[in-house]
């Protein structure tokens, strides 16, 4: 997908915002360094996380998929029309967020729509995108008019586009199976210490998971369902809870766990391990069968999902 825009000034631009990844196993010290805000990490952490993604093919796939994402919510978008340019930049890695802003402003747009690729708002997270977007436009001297999206967790077709995957893994178990299957739907953990600041992401959470849960009716029972964090933080202190790894502990063999991630829209380190190897290897040591629904990643409901969040947000 080109990012070149004509010197017209009747273009659209979008900006697709996520967290970033190293590009391969070398990366993983200053990645994390630049998610530290420059303080060095330990040899022991780079390992570890180094390992992590050596197990998921030695880079990060979040920049293709986001990719991936841009140029088909580009399609969409321009289905009847040639207003849009669709761009990505990522927070903690290449290409950074400020960078291709740069871009977006050489471009001359008329306007400029800027959407985290997480849909529930929270101080820690959106709100750290938004802030480096207003900064790097501020420091870029960019004049253009800016419509930021704070959250879209309950947007109708993200809500349909979950529930379709949801429902397509149930269907696989057999009947006698379904009625036992313990869906957990999960999100990235953030401190403890965002409840006492008033943050909405646990509320955001629950109101998409709500949404989602209404829409499978009957085929979801209200006793096998929960919420669980997941993939906490390597610092100290208290993090949002229940935690997923105490789900997994307390779960009676034998036993089936279906994890639906609603905080994330794209395979990552966070799915591709934490799940896929990390969860699913605790669970089968208790006897437990540990699966999760599909990502959203460029599946066209989702993507429909995006085009209906860039056009609610076009600046007035």
């Amino acid at each position: 997908m080109s990012q070149a825009i004509s010197d017209q000034k009747n273009k659209i631009a979008v900006l697709l915002m996520a967290h970033g990844g190293p590009d391969a196993l070398d990366d993983i010290e200053p990645f994390l360094g630049h998610i530290m805000k420059g303080r060095v990490p330990s040899p022991e952490i780079v390992a570890i996380v180094k390992d992590r993604y050596r197990q998921i093919g030695g880079k990060s796939p979040l920049l293709t998929i986001t990719r991936q994402q841009a140029e088909a919510l580009e399609a969409e978008l321009n289905h009847k029309t040639d207003a849009f340019r669709v761009y990505v930049g990522m927070r903690h890695w290449t290409p950074y967020i400020k960078d291709t802003l740069s871009s977006i402003l050489d471009a001359n747009p008329s306007c400029l729509v800027a959407i985290s690729m997480a849909p529930q708002y929270s101080r820690l997270s959106v709100g750290a995108y938004i802030e480096a977007a207003k900064v790097g436009l501020y420091d870029l001297g960019g004049a253009v008019p800016v419509s930021f999206v704070r959250d879209w967790h309950t947007q109708p077709l993200l809500l349909d586009a979950f529930a379709k995957k949801l429902k397509k893994r149930l269907l696989e178990y057999s009947e006698a199976v379904r009625e036992k299957v313990q869906v957990v739907f999960t999100a990235h953990s953030l401190p403890e210490s965002i409840v006492a600041e008033g943050d909405s992401y646990p509320t955001h959470l629950q109101e998409t998971m709500s949404g989602i849960v209404k829409r499978l009716g009957a085929l979801l029972a209200p006793e096998n369902i929960q919420f669980a964090y997941q993939s906490r933080g390597m610092g100290g202190g208290k993090w949002l809870g229940p935690d997923m790894e105490d789900v997994i502990k307390g779960a009676t063999a034998p036993a089936h766990i279906l994890m639906v991630p609603i905080g994330f829209i794209s395979d990552h380190v966070e799915i591709l391990y934490d799940i896929d190897i990390l969860y699913k290897e605790m669970a089968k040591e208790r006897g437990i069968e540990l699966t999760r629904i599909e990502s959203l990643n460029d599946s066209p409901l989702f993507i429909s999902a995006l085009a209906a969040v860039v056009h609610a947000h076009l600046p007035v």
